[in-house]
């Protein structure tokens, strides 16, 4: 269970709740856990977890300030926070991490249900922690009832419509889980907005100081380190701000630059496609046809 790197990796949910001092699950494949109701075994600070599970965390209550990039925003309200199998996590000695409700699900549990090809297109399992959902009062209430019937159905005897249940709970409460992201993104535009002026800056910085002559192009990887958010929650916020990915709106910065250069000056098509990060001025040149609808030469000659 833990190796030489103290790291703890936990293979079956039996062997978490075990280890937390938990008694064994109704079900092995699925558990759901109420801090309110059972104690805890908090591991020490900094101790790496991989679980072979996802993970839905449920906090009623939560007050302070959650990080959102390079800020910061409040709240009062409860929250969901998601973690797919094979993540990384690190502890802290923190006991409100130990608070709410903890819903575990083994991908074997899904074996066979439409959700276990489809449960990849939910992104906010790749979200980082402090990219959580915060719930309004209302959809608080909704997440209460959708834990309280999912763990109903499994202090209930199992029978042949069990796993059907289960998964169609799982199901639904994945899909509000999107519907209030959605939402999240919407109201939350001003901090959204100020992430998304980072990365206008960032770019801008990228191409006045030519790091494409020595790195390439900006990469997806590249501009979410640099703005501290994960690459799967920059592209949904993006796509629900701009109906473009963190891939498209890169691109689209590349060829506002590249109008920029052909229209000024010297510079032949091979030399800013090089400045700009590219490997092969075909590259660029195919890009800027797909994306303007006209070679770059032909982009220059309307300025002529």
């Amino acid at each position: 269970m833990k190796d030489s790197s103290h790291t703890y990796h936990f293979s079956s949910i039996s062997q978490l709740l075990k280890h937390g001092g938990h008694r064994p699950p109704l079900h092995p494949l699925i558990a759901l856990i109420d801090y309110s109701k059972t104690g805890f075994d908090v591991l020490k600070t900094g101790e790496k977890i991989i679980l072979d599970f996802y993970k839905v965390s449920f906090k009623k209550d939560f007050k302070g300030r959650v990080r959102y990039g390079q800020g910061s925003y409040d709240f009062e309200e409860g929250g969901l926070a998601f973690l797919k199998p094979n993540q990384v996590v690190f502890t802290s000695d923190d006991s409100s991490q130990y608070e709410g409700y903890a819903l575990y699900v083994h991908p074997d549990f899904l074996r066979g249900y439409p959700l276990s090809k489809s449960i990849h297109r939910y992104g906010f399992f790749s979200y980082a922690v402090n990219e959580a959902l915060f719930l309004s009062a209302k959809e608080k209430e909704i997440v209460s009832h959708l834990f309280d019937a999912i763990q109903s159905e499994l202090e209930t005897n199992i029978d042949a419509f069990s796993q059907d249940v289960l998964v169609s709970q799982l199901e639904v409460l994945l899909n509000y889980s999107h519907r209030f992201y959605n939402r999240q993104f919407l109201t939350r535009k001003a901090v959204n907005h100020d992430i998304l002026s980072s990365m206008d800056n960032l770019l801008d910085q990228y191409f006045e100081e030519r790091k494409g002559h020595q790195t390439g192009l900006p990469s997806v990887q590249y501009v979410s380190l640099q703005l501290d958010v994960s690459a799967r929650y920059l592209s949904d916020m993006l796509r629900s701000l701009t109906g473009q990915t963190t891939q498209q709106y890169i691109q689209q910065a590349v060829i506002e630059r590249s109008k920029d250069l052909l229209s000024a000056g010297p510079l032949s098509i091979a030399e800013i496609a090089y400045q700009l990060g590219f490997e092969h001025p075909q590259s660029f040149s195919k890009l800027f046809k797909r994306k303007t609808n006209f070679s770059p030469l032909e982009f220059r000659r309307s300025f002529s």
